[in-house]
């Protein structure tokens, strides 16, 4: 289920982001600004916010075509 970003508080949308952003280990460049990366594109519409309710995880996915991608 999609998650609109701007329906999140600011904490909580730099929560989900900081978690996604480090979620496979360690990453040489700055984790804040991976987390800036990913909040730039949140609000460019290229990526969007992600909810499996099954495994109750977000995830951030790609937006395909300027739509997001039915999953």
């Amino acid at each position: 289920m999609r998650i609109p970003h701007t329906e999140l508080s600011p904490a909580t949308l730099r929560a989900v982001v900081q978690e996604f952003v480090t979620r496979d280990g360690t990453d040489y460049s700055s984790v804040a600004r991976r987390i800036e990366i990913v909040l730039r594109q949140l609000e460019a519409g290229r990526v969007a916010v992600h909810f499996d309710n099954q495994t109750k995880t977000c995830n951030i996915v790609t937006v395909e075509g300027g739509e997001y991608p039915h999953l």
